[in-house]
């Protein structure tokens, strides 16, 4: 995240001052917490008025903005580009600082606010290009009626601006002022159009799977490579839509001939996913060079949030026939990584009177910075997205030369662009962005990368090495689209086919959509998805033949959807869409089901024997706390002898364990470090080093076990033995599904492991099942202490809420000021409750449920919902962390929708007068 790094010592004094004084103005910001006079007038000098009345520019009329006792405002005016102004204003007011700092990203330019820290994330991005492809947007593709929404949110955004010094926006420039001179630009659509290009990015599907299994290929056989990457579950995990999901169709014939959904006629896939014996070369020998890249793109996530298997979503819906009420209920929560202010924010907009000329009366969660509701209701439907994962981008190894890149036997030139990155402080750098026919050189950004080609051995059908090869990025997102369109097309629809025709245009991230009517409930798969020529895209492709260029995209008829299915209800979360007679390759890449099915089966035993489900029922189920893989390992554990009573000890919380996993269960505490340790010995030496994490010290055990609790609780910590040699993987139900079949074989050689100075080697599962216990047993006594009956699973799996900028990095002291928490969770890795974790780095929490949602279609006002932390921006106003122990403890909050229930909830009226 944005930070100060050391800097030359001619200018090291000059930082430590400025790093001085930045705290003590946060010193000011604390102050509020022990009533500080300058502290409060620091703060609250930039937290938003919301009563009496504003005069505005540009308003033709007077719109009213009604709050909440959660300061959710709903905005009432009589003409859409009056709406749209307000909520620009509105959300200026409680988030610009968030805005202002995207904008930035988007555009490759956080070095000016943060300095030279981020010289490198500017110059990544500013390689992908995506404020020049949002700027193609808007003037090249986006309608007519979608910019003038657009310049209408800007004018508002800029009203709120006008006049104002950065302090009165946010405390937060207030300690920018101090390091640098900053000015706030106007805002501009083209600032609102670019952050779907970062969503994009965090949704963006299988490319560090890509890299992965290019880098598995120098330490482990195709057949262990296949072990890692097992195909999807369907006996186990049902998918999204039966059958094809084409227009009905059940008949499974593909256009290439295809019947397993491969998009390949290779039996394997072997032939055409691996591009060759050449690329096969070229791959051996990059190993350094794709590790830098996948360093490089850790980057960029770190920014937006972690991307990988086992994060997504869930979302589902259930047929009104099934329904206490009678009509359908609609859930969806969004899994990504915390954030404060969480990424979404609340808002109505209503038009006082919906007619032709003013068509909006609609509710929901918002992107701060972005005209219009993502996800919510209007006055007829409801609707929901979670990740489909299709595979949308592609790497390419490019043979490169001084001259261009090679295609089919010729020298192509590169397209080149030059970049100027302005630092805070001053200073500039400047960079060349080299493109070829697939897209943006991503290699041209690492020291690493620049020797591509220099180690790599090449097969006799390779071209010359010559100065080697570069990777390149093809990606649909980089090609402009009508994703913004889609946005109010959606926000409008009144049926599910206009929902159709809205969702044609919705591109990039591509998504699950799901809606609901009064009468009917739906599913539509939208998104530009390629179809490659050759080649499945699991691994990158040879950029000199083009044959394995993308020849057109799946066409929109043909994407799946259902309308009403037999069984009643649609689950998406992030499981294969369609089933294996598919025509076309969507990716190899499916999320595993574990989540799904487990909605799937919650649903079935409500309904079975004519049982209804109640809007509380969905509530319970999306705080599911169930771990599936404890359903195949747990009694295998239990039935290990374990002789060292020590462990014993531990191992008798397992007893009885229904493998839920409550915050303060002991027995989920204990069952997930043995999880993790599993996955550290029996897969983490095996990987190749590029793929290893750091990992911790191991636990050495004490000499008297049955010592002193001060004792025991100091156990010797040793680096430099097992960990520090050895990855883990991530988890996530990939791994669920990797270690399910290694369960009954007993024998496997993923089992095996070497002996080290504490351990003897392990020779089969039940040997390795038990020097995992052991392991566990000790790394839960140095957390959480000697005595089990202590252990909670909340103390290891807690969340912090980071301010995305000035709280990640630094003293301290700032981050005190700035973050909230921790809060001791529940759920876990892959539970419908996705408190994910990841096993390389600990329990922490990493991404979370970014909101809920429960939509009673029909009777709007019994809806409800909850986000992560509230409404405000600014740190220390009431609304910034206030809906957080509500969303812990799983509990959702009233969503008034209509103008009676709105008026019944208002705290605060705030009127804009032209």
């Amino acid at each position: 995240m944005p930070s100060n790094t050391t800097a030359p010592p001619a200018k090291k004094k000059g930082r430590r001052a400025r790093l001085i004084v930045l705290v003590l103005v946060l010193a000011l910001v604390a102050g509020i917490g022990y009533g500080g006079y300058w502290g409060v007038s620091t703060v609250r000098g930039s937290f938003p008025q919301t009563t009496g009345t504003i005069r505005l520019d540009r308003l033709s009329g007077e719109v009213e903005v009604k709050r909440d006792a959660y300061g959710v405002p709903q905005i009432y005016a009589d003409t859409e580009a009056d709406l749209f102004r307000a909520q620009g204003f509105v959300q200026a007011q409680d988030r610009f600082y968030e805005m202002d700092v995207r904008r930035h990203m988007t555009s490759g330019r956080l070095s000016e606010m943060f300095g030279d820290s981020q010289v490198d994330t500017d110059a990544f991005l500013r390689t992908l290009g995506w404020r020049q492809v949002a700027q193609q947007e808007y003037d090249k593709v986006l309608s007519a009626e979608t910019k003038k929404n657009l310049q209408a949110y800007a004018e508002g955004v800029n009203a709120y601006l006008k006049d104002r010094d950065p302090a009165d926006v946010s405390a937060e420039y207030a300690a920018l002022a101090f390091s640098h001179d900053y000015e706030i630009e106007p805002w501009t659509p083209v600032d609102s159009v670019a952050w779907l290009k970062a969503m994009a990015w965090d949704l963006r599907g299988n490319m560090q799977d890509e890299i992965d299994r290019s880098l598995m290929t120098s330490r482990l056989s195709t057949a262990q490579i296949k072990e890692l990457y097992p195909k999807y579950p369907y006996d186990l995990h049902q998918p999204i839509v039966d059958g094809t999901g084409t227009n009905g169709s059940t008949d499974g014939t593909g256009t290439n001939g295809s019947t397993d959904g491969s998009g390949t006629n290779d039996s394997d896939g072997s032939s055409s996913s691996s591009g060759g014996g050449a690329q096969n070369d070229a791959l051996q020998g990059m190993q350094s060079q794709l590790g830098a890249l996948s360093d490089s793109l850790d980057e960029i996530p770190a920014l937006l949030g972690p991307n990988g298997n086992g994060i997504g979503s869930n979302s589902w819906v259930v047929s009104g026939r099934y329904t206490t009420s009678g009509k359908p209920l609609l859930a969806n929560d969004p899994h990504l990584a915390p954030m404060l202010p969480s990424l979404w924010y609340q808002m109505g907009l209503h038009c006082r009177s919906v007619s032709a000329t003013c068509r909006y009366d609609v509710a929901g969660y918002t992107f701060s910075g972005t005209p219009g509701v993502i996800i919510g209701h209007n006055d007829t439907i409801a609707w929901g997205l979670t990740n489909l994962g299709a595979d949308v981008t592609d790497l390419y190894l490019e043979k490169v030369s001084d001259t261009g890149y090679l295609v089919d036997g010729r020298t192509k030139p590169f397209t080149t662009r030059d970049e100027t990155i302005k630092i805070a402080g001053g200073g500039t750098r400047k960079i060349t962005v080299r493109s070829t026919e697939h897209g943006p050189v991503v290699s041209d950004r690492s020291s690493e990368l620049e020797k591509v080609g220099q180690k790599a051995p090449v097969g006799n059908a390779a071209p010359d090495r010559g100065t080697g090869y570069a990777v390149s990025l093809q990606w649909t997102a980089l090609q402009p689209g009508k994703s913004m369109d889609a946005i109010f097309e959606i926000n409008r629809a009144k049926n599910f086919r206009q929902f159709r025709a809205a969702a044609e245009h919705f591109e990039v991230p591509s998504q699950n959509l799901i809606y609901a009517d009064a009468e009917n409930i739906g599913y539509q798969a939208p998104g530009k998805i390629p179809v490659r020529a050759k080649g499945t895209g699991t691994v990158p492709a040879p950029g000199w033949d083009s044959s394995y260029g993308w020849k057109g995209y799946v066409p929109y008829d043909e994407l799946p959807y259902e309308e009403n299915p037999k069984r009643g209800y649609i689950v998406t979360a992030n499981q294969a869409v369609v089933g294996a007679k598919y025509p076309h390759l969507l990716t190899e890449d499916w999320g595993y089901g574990s989540r799904s099915q487990r909605i799937n089966d919650l649903i079935e035993s409500k309904i079975k024997d004519g049982g209804k489900i109640s809007p509380d029922d969905m509530r319970t189920m999306q705080i599911d706390n169930r771990s599936e893989i404890a359903t195949l390992l747990n009694p295998l554990l239990l039935k290990i002898d374990i002789s060292d009573p020590y462990v014993r000890e531990a191992q008798k919380l397992l007893e009885g364990w229904d493998y839920t996993q409550e915050p303060d269960s002991a027995a989920a505490a204990y069952f997930n470090a043995v999880w993790r340790n599993v996955l550290k010995l029996a897969f983490g030496d095996k990987l190749p080093k590029e793929l290893r994490a750091e990992g911790d010290c191991i636990n050495v055990r004490p000499a008297d076990p049955t010592g002193p609790v001060d004792e025991q609780n100091k156990l010797v910590r040793e680096c430099g033995q097992r960990d520090a040699d050895s990855a883990q993987p991530d988890g996530g139900d990939r791994w669920y599904e990797v270690v399910r079949p290694l369960l009954k074989n007993e024998t496997s050689p993923w089992w095996k492991t070497e002996a080290n100075r504490t351990d003897q080697a392990t020779e089969n599962r039940d040997q390795l099942l038990a020097r995992a216990m052991e392991d566990a047993r000790w790394e839960l006594t140095a957390k959480l202490g000697k005595d089990v009956s202590t252990w909670s699973w909340g103390r290891l799996h807690q969340l912090t809420l980071e301010n995305q900028t000035l709280g990640t990095a630094g003293p301290d002291f700032v981050k005190k000021a700035l973050n909230r928490g921790p809060w001791n969770l529940g759920g876990g890795e892959a539970a419908v409750n996705a408190t994910g974790w990841n096993a390389a780095g600990g329990y922490e929490v990493i991404w979370v449920p970014s909101m809920r949602m429960v939509v009673n279609v029909g009777d709007w006002d019994r809806s409800r919902w909850i986000n992560l932390s509230g409404a405000s921006g600014h740190a220390y106003h009431a609304h910034y962390t206030d809906q957080t122990d509500k969303w812990a403890s799983g509990e959702l909050l009233d969503w008034s929708f209509g103008k009676a229930a709105v008026d019944a909830a208002t705290k605060d009226t705030l009127v804009l007068k032209p």
